[in-house]
């Protein structure tokens, strides 16, 4: 009979170990799931978090290019609402709106600076202010957009007006932003042409250029044969040196024939700029990076 309590004894024993080790084992499955889901949540939020950082980081960055660009007015906050962007009419905007921005830069002080306003045009009285009888600005030009009420054949008059006469156009004339060996060559043959000269016996790119010792200036080198009297040959020079754009002559030779005339070779150089761009980059963000 004991025998018989005993091994009854240990059968609870046993049950209650068995029972034990299961329950065991389910809290350590529960655990064990309870972790990993934590983790995938911590990732998520993680992930998410990254995204969302890095969204408002670009909308930041794109903000700040419309704001200093001077495509619209400043935000009322940090960045741009859909409200505003909506509201934003380049084509309307006063440049008055839009103080210390780029775009303010170059319609108030460089369009307007006189220096550059008083740089001559082939085009003559074409680029005369009838009302001032000086050359047009670009103050003048806003004038007029504003007073042509919208009609389209006014508004396409005066942008002509303004591309052929504003005195940005002489930037870009003086310092290209792109290699241009053609219209270089175009420009010293009109130039020698009206010093009296004459066209240049010969004229020609020698295919050679590259960068300067400054950054984002490069080179482009040309052969040019000039012959006439001395006084025609020196004008020509003249006319090239009170040239808008830039030219050195790096090597040059002069020889003085029997008929008085002479005879002038010469190297030289023209420069451009290096054409200026936003980038725009592309983030990609994965879940694996978070891990």
């Amino acid at each position: 009979m004991a025998k018989e309590i005993a091994i009854g004894k240990r059968a609870k024993i046993s049950q209650a170990q068995q029972n034990m080790l299961l329950a065991v084992l389910g809290a350590s499955v529960v655990l064990g799931a309870a972790i990993s889901l934590i983790l995938h949540f911590i990732q998520q939020i993680s992930f998410n978090t990254e995204v969302i950082m890095s969204e408002e980081e670009a909308i930041a960055k794109y903000s700040d290019v419309i704001k200093n660009a001077g495509v619209c007015e400043a935000p009322k906050g940090n960045v741009y609402s859909r409200e505003e962007l909506d509201r934003c009419d380049p084509d309307n905007i006063a440049v008055s709106q839009i103080p210390d921005t780029l775009r303010y830069n170059i319609l108030n002080n460089v369009a307007a600076n006189q220096g550059l306003n008083a740089v001559p045009r082939g085009t003559g009285s074409d680029c005369i202010n009838p009302d001032t009888d000086k050359n047009y600005t670009y103050k003048d030009f806003e004038l007029m957009r504003k007073n042509a009420n919208n009609d389209s054949a006014k508004l396409a008059k005066i942008n002509q007006l303004t591309e052929l006469c504003s005195a940005l156009r002489v930037i870009p004339d003086a310092l290209p932003a792109f290699e241009n060996p053609e219209a270089l060559l175009a420009s010293l043959n009109k130039l020698s042409i009206d010093s009296g000269l004459g066209e240049p016996e010969a004229l020609s790119s020698n295919g050679s250029g590259g960068p300067t010792s400054i950054p984002g200036l490069y080179y482009m080198s040309f052969n040019l044969s000039m012959e006439g009297n001395t006084g025609a040959v020196a004008n020509a020079l003249k006319y090239m040196e009170r040239s808008i754009r830039e030219i050195n002559m790096g090597r040059a030779s002069i020889e003085w024939k029997n008929d008085g005339t002479i005879s002038l070779n010469t190297q030289a150089e023209a420069y451009y700029t290096e054409s200026s761009t936003i980038s725009e980059s592309t983030k990609t963000i994965t879940a694996e990076d978070e891990e």
